[in-house]
Parts: C-alpha cells; structure tokens; sequence
C-alpha cells in the first residue's frame, strides 16, 4: 500500500530537519565528497556523521560508492540542490519581511 503524496513530501522535510544534513547536501552541491572531507568540514563525531549520511541515503537524497580505499557522496539529483536554492530564497524573504516589520515597529514606536 502506498502512502499518500503529502505524507511522502513531509517526510523529505523531515529529513531535511537537521543541521547536519543540511550541512551535508549543502557541501555536496559542490560535486562528490568523500567522507573524510565531510568530517574535516563538519565539526560533529565520525559516528553522527555516519547516522546522519545513513538517514540521507535512506531517503534517496544522497547516492554513494567506492572509490579504493574512499566512500564517496554525492546528490542523487540536481533537484535536491534546488531545493536547497529555494530554501534560502523563502528564508531571504521571510526575514526580510520580518526586517520590514521591525522597521515598520521602530518608526511607529519613535512617532508616539
């Protein structure tokens, strides 16, 4: 039985629900990494790392293999850069919005 497609889109949100992987795809828009460079550029334990690449990889958002001696990441699809890209917009444009407001408040506040 299939889950339907909004309960299938929030948990790719929730996924995306944790710095780290953040962090991760974020350093993977770059192009493959191995692992150990995203330890050196991630300040968290080796084990995190490796939950957080494993929930990554369950999801379909990161695909992997070997390379000799390294294990490698990369994006599984330009559209996860996307929507990162799309992430930062709407953030961008909430705060905004909050400045606009805080703005708005100061001048009101200094007119009474």
């Amino acid at each position: 039985m299939s889950v339907p497609l909004y309960q299938a889109k929030a948990e790719l949100f929730r996924t995306l629900g944790h710095p780290v992987r953040i962090r991760v795809l974020e350093l993977l828009q770059d192009g493959p990494r191995p692992v150990r460079d995203l330890l050196a550029a991630i300040d968290v334990e080796a084990s995190n790392l490796s939950q957080q690449l494993a929930v990554l990889r369950r999801a379909g958002m990161v695909s992997t293999w070997r390379d000799g001696s390294l294990v490698m990441y990369a994006l599984s699809t330009p559209d996860v850069a996307d929507l990162l890209a799309a992430g930062r917009r709407i953030l961008g444009a909430v705060l905004a919005d909050r400045d606009g407001l805080l703005g708005e408040l100061r001048a009101d506040r200094s007119t009474r």
